[in-house]
């Protein structure tokens, strides 16, 4: 009888072919599925920031058509190539670090029998991994963002605006940017500005994207394509939605250094951003970009979900 179950050096190698094969489709996962959208996620990185007073862009399909006749098709995809590398680490490491979490250590604690985790340490073990991703992608990040609006016209209603970069210019690449920010504006301090109101809204995000998603999961169990899809659009579009303010100050805050205030906002904390919003933009400032970015993570996060799921599967058989 003990012949059939799995010894401890068989169960050690699941447990570490199963940690490998989340990382590697965690990240190719988040590079396909953000590749997908990439215009939806330019476009609401623009709504973003775009300050006070009425802008230049206005609706999600008028501005990445106001995209692509400005900058040609390379402008939908203005960023993508820093947004892929930085994502593929980025998922990468929060789905192995959810995954080492829920094997290692809430599986272990609870009942040896158990196969799933409650909802509570889904939720603890998202928001640790979601911290951690933060901190270990951040500074590229912040330059995406930056190449995102660089050579974006009218942000805001502001008649000098120092930051836009005309496109018939070579804008500045990534590592030409990244020094910039580096000796600009205080070192390391620089590439992490902004990571605190990130932090804040990352963390309940993907807290929130693996607790639903792997609910659903059990209350859903047919296992088809369409059925991920669903699942993982239903996850992101929840949890996005519910955070959405923390991730608009989040892109506030990237570009406050950008400039000489032409962007028309300037926070000193994310109590005062919050505050100042309210009292210039209304509620509705909030939300600035929501309906943009719920048409970039509905699809990408069913995407994700979905090719997560499949490459680790294949990985796991090869492994």
């Amino acid at each position: 009888m003990s012949e059939l179950l799995p010894s401890i050096d068989q169960t050690k190698k699941f447990l570490k072919q199963d940690l490998v094969a989340s990382f590697i489709a965690g990240g190719f996962a988040g590079a396909i599925s953000r590749t997908i959208v990439s215009p939806f996620e330019r476009a609401k990185i623009i709504f973003q920031i775009q300050g006070p007073g009425k802008g230049n862009y206005k609706g999600i399909f008028p501005t990445i058509f106001n995209m692509w006749k400005e900058e040609g098709v390379i402008g939908l995809f203005r960023g993508n190539g820093i947004n892929c590398i930085r994502i593929f680490p980025y998922q990468a490491v929060q789905f192995y670090v959810f995954q080492n979490l829920k094997l290692n250590f809430f599986l272990k604690s609870g009942n040896s029998e158990e196969k799933e985790l409650k909802n509570i340490d889904r939720l603890i073990a998202g928001g640790v991994a979601g911290i951690v991703s933060v901190y270990v992608t951040y500074p590229m990040d912040l330059i995406r963002t930056r190449l995102s609006i660089q050579t974006a016209q009218n942000l805001s209603n502001l008649s000098k605006n120092k930051i836009r970069i005309s496109s018939s210019q070579n804008p500045p690449g990534f590592w030409q940017l990244f020094i910039k920010t580096y000796k600009t504006e205080g070192g390391v301090l620089g590439l992490y500005r902004g990571v605190l109101p990130t932090t804040v809204g990352v963390a309940p995000y993907v807290a929130l994207n693996f607790a639903i998603f792997e609910q659903l999961k059990e209350i859903l169990p047919d296992s088809s394509a369409f059925s991920k899809l669903l699942m993982g659009a239903i996850a992101g579009g929840v949890s996005q939605t519910a955070i959405y303010p923390f991730d608009l100050l989040r892109r506030r805050f990237q570009v406050l250094a950008m400039g000489n205030n032409e962007m028309g906002f300037k926070y000193t904390s994310i109590f005062d951003a919050l505050m100042t919003i309210g009292k210039k933009e209304g509620w509705r400032g909030y939300y600035k970009g929501l309906s943009a970015n719920l048409f970039k993570v509905v699809p990408s996060m069913a995407v994700s979900w979905l090719s997560f799921e499949v490459i680790k599967d294949c990985l796991v058989i090869q492994l």
